[in-house]
């Protein structure tokens, strides 16, 4: 039996409503897959005990900020500056396979069929068709990569966070 699981990650505790409600909906839609938060440190004990009242597990990562503040300024979201806080998604190897969803996104339906799909799969961002949306994607994780995408960010920067 495989060990699956959505994921997702608050920051700040702005985001936490968001990440209730995406709990909320992928229960109220019958999900039997482990629920679990990426938090950091900078969030309240109030809001670990609302993310605790729904979510399985709530796993205390650190930051990860990005160096591309030029590039960001540039495209006018500084506030994409620890989206490569994600990227702890790679490294949790207690499960066998994962699908992040950011704390903003609602299904419309039962999506557990994206566990069905290979590692490493995600859409195409809207904007930057060459270019993969980071909201939702499939992957096993594997602290392999996890170090690969963690040394690439840091030798190569990212134009977008």
């Amino acid at each position: 039996m495989t060990f699956e699981a959505y994921i997702t990650l608050v920051t700040t505790d702005p985001y936490v409503p968001g990440a209730l409600i995406l709990a909320h909906r992928l229960l109220d839609l019958g999900t039997t897959k482990h629920l679990a938060c990426l938090i950091t440190h900078n969030i309240s004990t109030v809001a670990r005990s609302l993310l605790s009242s729904l979510f399985n597990d709530l796993i205390l990562v650190d930051t990860i900020k990005s160096d591309s503040i030029t590039n960001l300024s540039l495209l006018g979201r500084l506030d994409l500056i620890e989206t490569l806080t994600k990227l702890h998604v790679f490294r949790l190897e207690q499960f066998d396979k994962v699908v992040f969803l950011d704390a903003d996104t609602y299904p419309i339906k039962l999506i557990d069929e994206l566990f069905q799909r290979p590692s490493f799969s995600a859409a195409p961002d809207i904007g930057w068709p060459d270019c993969f949306n980071s909201g939702v994607f499939v992957v096993e994780p594997s602290i392999t990569m996890y170090s690969d995408l963690i040394q690439l960010a840091s030798e190569k920067g990212s134009f977008d966070g």
